[in-house]
């Protein structure tokens, strides 16, 4: 299923990425995705804006495990001033629980943006925050399987896949843990852009490709098979 595949012709304006960043967000969630889509800039136009309730540099810590080493990230636009995206990624991490008001202005941000994008992309608990936005009502979409439990609960009326490497329906792209970004946004690539630049992606980061979606280890680790 390709319906806006058309969007991406190469004559058309650069692809507008957006991050969603909060406090206590995963970094391999982030980064994962974020360093394939660097690579593809090389070869395809991309624009980036990362995006937080402030300027001001936005830390993986969370207070809940305080003797855990942190990164912290220079946000470039707050969710009131941001640009036009096409692409929305949101991360998930300890700092995607709760409802501080961090994580309830990427909630406010993701429900007003949505209409708007091309793609939303979830990885780990960040369909967490997207499903607590009401985006993913009807849709199928899958989580963080070591999470799953507690993310599922904050929304009843998604179809929550449990044994998914990632889902799409539609314009929503949702993955599984952490590493599994990483995956969902090489499929992303190959569906939009084809396989032959995505297996240039991947082979520029030296990453092994998991091609199957449905394959998930982790579900059955974590008793959901």
């Amino acid at each position: 299923m390709a319906p806006h595949r058309h969007l991406l012709k190469l004559t058309d304006q650069p692809l507008r990425i957006g991050v969603a960043l909060f406090p206590g967000f995963q970094a391999l969630d982030v980064f994962g995705p974020l360093d394939c889509l660097n690579t593809l800039s090389k070869l395809r136009p991309l624009t980036l804006t990362l995006l937080s309730s402030t300027l001001d540099p936005i830390s993986t810590y969370h207070p809940e495990i305080s003797n855990a080493i942190s990164q912290s990230v220079v946000p470039t636009s707050t969710y009131k001033t941001a640009p036009p995206i096409d692409l929305l990624l949101v991360p998930g991490g300890q700092g995607a629980r709760g409802s501080d008001a961090a994580v309830l202005e990427v909630i406010e941000f993701i429900k007003t943006v949505y209409p708007s994008l091309k793609y939303l992309v979830t990885v780990c608990t960040g369909s967490g925050l997207a499903a607590r936005a009401g985006v993913l009502d009807g849709k199928r979409a899958t989580t963080n399987k070591r999470a799953w439990k507690e993310t599922v609960a904050v929304r009843d009326a998604v179809i929550w896949v449990p044994v998914a490497r990632w889902v799409v329906d539609d314009k929503v792209w949702s993955s599984a843990g952490v590493s599994a970004g990483i995956d969902v946004i090489l499929a992303w690539i190959a569906e939009y852009f084809g396989e032959k630049l995505a297996n240039e992606v991947s082979e520029r980061i030296e990453y092994t490709r998991q091609l199957d979606s449905t394959v998930d280890a982790f579900a059955e680790l974590y008793g959901l098979v």
